[in-house]
C-alpha cells in the first residue's frame, strides 16, 4: 500500500484500500520498436493520456508489424530483413518472448488478425524488392509461421486490418516502385490468395490501418507527399474507400491500433511522439490523445486486445 501521510479516518482507509493496487487496464494498445530501440509502450485506449513503458522487444528493430488477440500482442519482421516474431502477454507489463520465425526475413509488412490467427502480409526482402507471400500463425501457440497464400501482386509498405472473419490490406509499392491504391482481402480462417476489395482514395505507401469489427480505417502514408488523409471501408462489403477525415499532421510510417470504438495512430517519420485518436463509427478529424514515452520514428508496430477483429 502506498505511504500516504497524515491522519486517516476509517472511511479514508477503506477508500485507499479499495484503490490499491490500481488494476491493469483491460483495453490495451501497444506501440513497439523504432529506430535503434526495443521499447514497447502501452495506453488504455478508452482514456486519453501519455503512454507508459510496457517492456522491450527481444530484438531492437523498426519497420516491424504488430497484431494481437485478447491475450497476446505479437510483433514480426523488421529492418535488416528480420524473420523474428515475438510476443507479450497483454494482461501485465513485461519483456517480449520469442514466438518463432516468419517464412522469410522481411520488413514493412502488413498485418491483420482475429482472436485466433495472425497474418503477416507482403513486405520487402533482402534485395529491396516487394514480396507477395502471406504467412499465418496461431496466436495462442508459439511456433514458426506457415504459408497462407499470396497477394495478387508483390507489394511493400502496405498495412492491414481485420474483422473477425476477413483480413484487409492496402496501399504500398509494387515491383516497379509505383505507389498503389489497391485494397485486397482474405478469409482469415482459411488459406488462399488475396482477392480484390476496392481502392483507397489515393495511392500511397507506408500507410497505417486499424479497424472495428465492421469498419477498416487507413490513415496517413506517402503519395506525392506525406498525407494526413484517413479513409474507411465497410469490411463485409467490397468497394472503394471513402474519406473519413484528417490526421493532426501529414505524416507516414505511423503505428495504429484500435478498440471496437476507437482507432489510435502514433509516431511517424518525423520523429513525432504524438498519439491521436478517431471514433471509428463516425467520421471526422483525429483528436490529440497524448504522447509516446520516446520518439515514434518508424515504430509501425502496434497491437490491441480489444476489438472485433483484434488487429
Amino acid at each position: 500500500m502506498p505511504n500516504y501521510q497524515g491522519v486517516w479516518s476509517l472511511t479514508t482507509q477503506f477508500q485507499y484500500a479499495a484503490e490499491w493496487p490500481v488494476p491493469f487496464p483491460s483495453d490495451i494498445g501497444l506501440f513497439a520498436g523504432g529506430i535503434t530501440v526495443a521499447n514497447i509502450d502501452f495506453v488504455s485506449i478508452s482514456t486519453t493520456g501519455n503512454a507508459e513503458d510496457f517492456g522491450d522487444l527481444t530484438v531492437a528493430r523498426y519497420y516491424l508489424s504488430g497484431l494481437g488477440s485478447s491475450t497476446r500482442g505479437v510483433f514480426g519482421a523488421g529492418h535488416d530483413y528480420k524473420d523474428v516474431i515475438d510476443f507479450v502477454t497483454v494482461s501485465s507489463t513485461g519483456n517480449a518472448s520469442d514466438f518463432g520465425n516468419l517464412t522469410l526475413g522481411s520488413y514493412h509488412k502488413g498485418s491483420a488478425s482475429n482472436n485466433t490467427r495472425g497474418l503477416f502480409i507482403g513486405g520487402g526482402n533482402s534485395s529491396f524488392l516487394p514480396i507477395a507471400n502471406i504467412d499465418y500463425i496461431t496466436i495462442a501457440s508459439e511456433g514458426n509461421a506457415l504459408d497462407f497464400g499470396d497477394t495478387t501482386a508483390a507489394v511493400t509498405g502496405l498495412s492491414g486490418c481485420a474483422s473477425t472473419t476477413r483480413g484487409l490490406y492496402g496501399g504500398g509499392n509494387n515491383t516497379s516502385g509505383t505507389k498503389v491504391n489497391t485494397i485486397e482481402y482474405v478469409t482469415i480462417a482459411s488459406t488462399g490468395n488475396g482477392l480484390d476489395f476496392g481502392d483507397l482514395t489515393e495511392a500511397r505507401n507506408f500507410i497505417s490501418s486499424c479497424s472495428s469489427s465492421t469498419r477498416g480505417i487507413f490513415g496517413g502514408g506517402t503519395g506525392s507527399a506525406n498525407l494526413n488523409v484517413v479513409d474507411y471501408v465497410t469490411i463485409a462489403s467490397a468497394g472503394n474507400a471513402t474519406d473519413f477525415g484528417d490526421l493532426l499532421n501529414a505524416d507516414t510510417q505511423l503505428a495504429a491500433c484500435s478498440s471496437e470504438t476507437r482507432g489510435l495512430f502514433s509516431g511517424g517519420a518525423n520523429y513525432l511522439t504524438v498519439i491521436q485518436y478517431i471514433t471509428i463509427a463516425s467520421t471526422g478529424n483525429a483528436t490529440d490523445f497524448g504522447d509516446l514515452t520516446g520518439s515514434g520514428k518508424r515504430i509501425h508496430g502496434a497491437a490491441s486486445n480489444v476489438h472485433g477483429g483484434i488487429a
